[in-house]
C-alpha cells in the first residue's frame, strides 16, 4: 500500500511539473492568452462575490422596510423612517415618489382644473418618477454583469486560439525536425490542452453566475414594479380624487 501511495504521489507530482513546465516553455503568445484568461477569471470571481453581497444586502433590507411601510400611518411618517433603511431599494423608490408628490403639492399640479387640459397630468409625473427610480435600481444591481456574459461567451474562443496556436507550434516542430514522434509534438499539444481547459474554467462559472444573477435581477425588478403599483394606488386614493 505504501508503495502504491508513493507511486501515486510521484505520478501526481510529475503531472503538475509537466503542466507547469508546459506553461513556462510555451510561446509568448500562449502565455499571453493564459494571462488574459487568468485575469478574466479573477475579475469574474470578484464580480460574483461582490454582487452576491450587494444583492443579499438589498433583499435583507427590503423586508423590514415593507413591514414598516404597511404599518405606518402616513407617507410623511414613512419618509422620516425610510432613512433607517439605506440599503433598501424599495425605500429609495419610495423616497423618489414621495419627493415627486411633494413637488406636485407645492405646484398645485395634482389639483389642476380639467379645463386647463394639461399635457402631462400629475399621476403621469408620479409614474415617471417611480419608473426612473426603478430603472436606476435595476441598473445599479445589474452593473458589471455584462462582463460575466462576455467572459462566458468569449473565454472558450480565447482558449481555442491558444489551442490552435499550440497545434501550429507542434506542426512547426514536426517540420523543423522531420520527426513525428510524441516527444516532438507533446509540448505543443500540452499548450493546446492547457489553454482549452483554462478557457472552460473561466467560461463555465461565469455563465452560471450570469444566469443566476439575471434571474435575481428580474425578481428584484418584479418586486419594485409591484411596490410601485401599490404606491400609485395609495396616491390615487388619497391625492388624485376627482
Amino acid at each position: 500500500m505504501e508503495i502504491a501511495h508513493a507511486a501515486t504521489q510521484s505520478i501526481s507530482s510529475g503531472i503538475q511539473f509537466n503542466a507547469l513546465t508546459a506553461i513556462l516553455d510555451a510561446s509568448w503568445i500562449v502565455q499571453i492568452v493564459l494571462l488574459i484568461l487568468v485575469g478574466m477569471s479573477a475579475i469574474c470571481w470578484a464580480i460574483i462575490f461582490t454582487k452576491k453581497r450587494a444583492i443579499d444586502l438589498v433583499r435583507a433590507a427590503n423586508h423590514p422596510f415593507l413591514e414598516m411601510f404597511w404599518s405606518a400611518s402616513s407617507l410623511d411618517d414613512i419618509f422620516s423612517k425610510s432613512e433607517r433603511h439605506p440599503d433598501s431599494s424599495l425605500a429609495r423608490v419610495f423616497r423618489a415618489g414621495y419627493l415627486e408628490l411633494r413637488k406636485m403639492a407645492d405646484s398645485n399640479l395634482a389639483r389642476a382644473e380639467k379645463s386647463k387640459s394639461p399635457s402631462l397630468s400629475g399621476i403621469d409625473n408620479l409614474e415617471r418618477a417611480l419608473r426612473k427610480s426603478i430603472d436606476l435600481e435595476v441598473t445599479k444591481i445589474s452593473t458589471r454583469l455584462n462582463f460575466l456574459a462576455t467572459s462566458g461567451s468569449t473565454a472558450p474562443f480565447i482558449g481555442l486560439f491558444g489551442t490552435v496556436w499550440g497545434i501550429m507550434e507542434a506542426f512547426h516542430r514536426i517540420g523543423a525536425t522531420n520527426m513525428a514522434s510524441l516527444a516532438v509534438v507533446a509540448p505543443g499539444i500540452s499548450e493546446a490542452l492547457i489553454t482549452t481547459a483554462v478557457g472552460l474554467v473561466v467560461a463555465i462559472p461565469a455563465t452560471i453566475a450570469f444566469n443566476h444573477y439575471i434571474g435575481l435581477v428580474q425578481r428584484e425588478e418584479l418586486e419594485l414594479n409591484s411596490f410601485a403599483a401599490d404606491y400609485l394606488n395609495i396616491a390615487k386614493r388619497n391625492f388624485f380624487k376627482e
